[in-house]
């Protein structure tokens, strides 16, 4: 841009503006994913999902089909990091106590997340993903829809099949 003289000054100006306020979006929702997360760890809120939790170690599909949801739930209006630092710590000892594989475990987690952070109502990245592309939010959503339902197939695939995820990771070893 600067060898081939494509920004000039005023041109420059507008760029940066609308970097700022692309910037200033994605800040504004980490800055409430932040707030959530504290607001979730002063609650004490972990706590007593474990001990909600505790009685269903005993089936450890269920379990696990609880944890997914619950983590879909909380996904979809958290960003990932916070999600991830507040809920493994609660839910990997349950995991184990269950006899569920932490690496299955962690994947179905992020891939779980990752869907969360494509979902409204918050969808994080729909928002930033508007933002920059000066879309409608309800046109991003439509837009992503398609691929959630498929996302969220292959979350239920992979909850009653395991070996889809467990197998590929024993062949590497």
């Amino acid at each position: 841009m600067v060898i081939y003289r494509e920004l000039t000054f005023s041109s420059l100006y507008h760029v940066l503006v609308n970097a700022a306020k692309t910037t200033s979006v994605v800040m504004f929702l980490v800055a409430a994913a932040q707030v959530s997360a504290w607001l979730i760890t002063i609650a004490e809120l972990p706590m007593m999902v474990s001990d909600l939790l505790q009685p269903l170690v005993d089936s450890p599909r269920l379990l696990f089909i609880v944890i997914m949801i619950s983590i879909m739930v909380v996904g979809m209006v958290m960003d990932l990091t916070p999600t991830v630092l507040i809920l493994t710590p609660v839910l990997l000892p349950l995991v184990k106590e269950a006899n569920i594989d932490p690496i299955y475990f962690g994947v179905m987690f992020i891939i779980n997340c990752s869907i969360g952070l494509i979902t409204p109502p918050v969808g994080n990245v729909l928002n930033v993903i508007s933002g920059v592309a000066k879309l409608k939010f309800d046109d991003a959503v439509r837009g992503v829809f398609p691929y959630v339902v498929v996302l969220m197939s292959l979350l239920v695939l992979f909850i009653f099949i395991p070996e889809l995820i467990i197998t590929p990771l024993k062949w590497i070893n």
